[in-house]
């Protein structure tokens, strides 16, 4: 069990001491010793890969977006196609229980000009204050992560300011096939282009795993630069894509202030399922993906103010980023979850209905009024239905 440090034997910790804890075990508690881990010192969400809300597989994916792991972005473009997985296999003794897989299916030996395909996490404005980036004091960043793929080579790490327009990028190369392996690797602070502090993408973390000739005409940005895009990914050897039998994971990202890495800052459960549900949540149990068929629905309780209309309202588990996209799934007492539809229970039976209109999206609810039924204004009606909330960046 860890101690706490005091400043002399015996010494009972004072308020001004107990204000700046500092254990032995040096993890996850605040301090002003730089030998001792700072909590929350990873910018990066989920970096663990253990929450997957919108499924544990994706398949036949060849766009870009959101796919399985919450908060990991895919760009795909004319680079083949892949499923998109949270994965079990780990680096043996660190601590990780998922991992981000990708499996190409169909394969792009020859890309195109244009082609992309980049591993991305995008990042809030207001979450980056403190690298005091456009300033004399900016502060350098390391990012280290976990990767194993049987496509060895070289692959760019690129970091994006969105907000100014600029960027910096390394190489770093798989050196042996199908083994995990640590990379680490630290990025100078930018003493140019402040950071806006708001809700929107102001930085972005993207690996290359291929890159068409539109990203490989100039020089790596090895210090920070405006963005060009011809720079991006120069020195990319790698082409994920150029065999289906090409497989590529990743656990343990951490994107961290300062020139070390320090050991993966692990977060519980429930603290990091509500960081991601700041972005994206749904009323389908963990592990059951969002349209999946369901034994039970979020049924509530809807008033009727006409003779067709009833009006519903639900509150989220989590603030979100800002007013998100809503997706209703009816229930199982009428079918399979399909999308854009509802049930009500009419005193006799259940009924559905994909006329759903006066949706209000806020940060905290949102509120809609289904039609189409057949029922008596101003009773209450049972309601069963299920929805995703996306806010993601």
């Amino acid at each position: 069990m860890a101690k706490l440090i005091g400043n002399a034997p015996n010494q009972v910790p004072t308020n001004a001491d107990l204000g700046s804890m500092a254990f032995e075990d040096k993890k996850n508690y605040a301090t002003t010793s730089s030998s001792i881990h700072q909590p929350y010192r990873n910018i990066i969400i989920n970096g663990d890969m253990s929450i997957a809300q919108r499924g544990t597989s994706s398949s036949s994916v060849s766009t870009p977006g959101y796919y399985s792991v919450d908060r990991f972005r895919i760009s795909l473009e004319n680079a083949g196609t892949f499923t998109v997985s949270q994965s079990s296999d780990v680096p043996t003794g660190q601590g990780f229980q998922k991992s981000f897989k990708l499996d190409c299916t169909t394969a792009d030996t020859s890309l195109v000009s244009g082609a992309i395909n980049t591993f991305e996490q995008r990042i809030e404005g207001q979450n980056l204050v403190y690298l005091k980036k456009g300033t004399s004091n900016a502060e350098s960043v390391t990012v280290s992560f976990w990767v194993k793929t049987n496509k060895t080579g070289t692959y760019v790490f690129e970091l994006i300011d969105n907000n100014n327009s600029r960027h910096i990028a390394q190489t770093f190369t798989v050196d042996s096939s199908s083994t995990w392996e640590k990379k680490t690797l630290t990025f100078v602070g930018d003493t140019s282009g402040a950071l806006t502090y708001d809700n929107s993408t102001a930085m972005t973390i993207r690996i290359w795993l291929s890159a068409g000739s539109n990203f490989q005409g100039g020089t790596l940005p090895s210090s920070w630069l405006n963005a060009s895009g011809t720079n991006r990914a120069v020195g990319q050897t790698v082409n994920l894509a150029d065999s289906t039998a090409n497989e590529w994971y990743i656990t343990g990202v951490q994107l961290e202030a300062g020139t070390t890495a320090s050991d993966f800052e692990f977060l519980p459960y429930d603290v990091n399922l509500g960081r991601c549900q700041r972005y994206f949540e749904k009323t389908f149990n963990q592990g059951v993906t969002p349209g999946a068929s369901v034994t039970m629905a979020d049924r509530r309780t809807g008033i009727t103010f006409t003779g067709s209309q009833v009006g519903i309202y639900s509150e989220y588990s989590v603030t979100k980023r800002a007013n998100p996209t809503i997706t209703i799934y009816r229930g199982n007492n009428a079918g399979s979850s399909s999308s854009g539809t509802i049930n009500l229970y009419n005193l006799s039976a259940w009924v559905e209905s994909s006329s759903i209109t006066a949706f209000t999206s806020l940060q905290n609810s949102f509120s809609a009024d289904p039609g189409g039924f057949s029922i008596t204004p101003g009773y209450a009606y049972i309601v069963d239905y299920n929805y995703t909330a996306d806010a993601e960046l």
